[in-house]
């Protein structure tokens, strides 16, 4: 199971949400070039880069930070926030982003999800963040109808590389993450599936590695700046 180290951008900054809160934003490094540096440094093999402004805004905000973590390291980064056109999509492949994901657009054009992750293959994901099962949208700031598993299911059969399924009450509330919701919806779809959203601890990661749903990875980000998780052990027992 891989680890993804997340790096939350919000003006030009890495920062954390709690639960979504663009007004509950804690800065853990004002330098996310260096912090992408440090987690790759010490092992890690993807990076998780989420433009929270372009999230809400629609189109990429922190365009210039995120190409500068991109110079600067060479393992594969994912990236989400913002993403909504084909146009994007191609212009971020372009400069070297491994995967984007897609979140809002896969509820309001699921049809563009369908036409990149065909045009491209393995390197589009889906981004299914839900509150009590149901996914919300444009930051987290709007909430519908759709069901989570609904969601995923829809993509099956269309070259899409993951689904990063995040539970919003659980992120970055150190709270542990929904490890029963997750494995339902990787057990109800043959896409790999990527925690987020409350990894708080070693026992966190293992008990997701063992949940029995053969998740591709999981995401933290708070547990890793406040130490809560060491990176080094964290990778040594998931390659073990």
């Amino acid at each position: 199971m891989i680890l993804y180290p997340a790096i939350d951008l919000k003006d030009g900054n890495a920062v954390r949400l709690l639960r979504g809160d663009m007004e509950k934003s804690t800065v853990f490094n004002i330098d996310p070039v260096a912090q992408a540096m440090e987690f790759v440094q010490k092992g890690c093999r993807w990076l998780h880069l989420v433009d929270l402004n372009g999230a809400f805004k629609g189109e990429p905000v922190n365009a210039v930070t995120v190409e500068a973590i991109l110079a600067q390291t060479k393992v594969p980064a994912q990236l989400g926030g913002g993403i909504r056109d084909m146009t994007t999509i191609e212009r971020w492949l372009d400069k070297g982003l491994a995967r984007v994901i897609l979140g809002t657009v896969a509820v309001e054009n699921p049809n563009l999800v369908r036409a990149a992750a065909n045009k491209f293959p393995n390197q589009v994901a889906v981004g299914i963040d839900a509150r009590k099962g149901r996914v919300a949208t444009k930051g987290w700031a709007e909430e519908t109808d759709v069901l989570a598993t609904d969601l995923a299911r829809s993509f099956e059969d269309c070259g899409v590389a993951a689904i990063i399924y995040t539970d919003i009450n659980r992120d970055g509330a150190m709270q542990g993450p929904n490890i029963e919701s997750t494995a339902d919806l990787a057990k109800s779809v043959s896409i790999p599936v990527i925690a987020s959203g409350g990894v708080s601890s070693l026992q966190d990661l293992i008990a997701l590695r063992d949940c029995g749903a053969n998740l591709n990875g999981a995401i933290s980000g708070r547990a890793l700046y406040d130490g809560a998780i060491d990176l080094n052990t964290a990778l040594a027992v998931l390659n073990a």
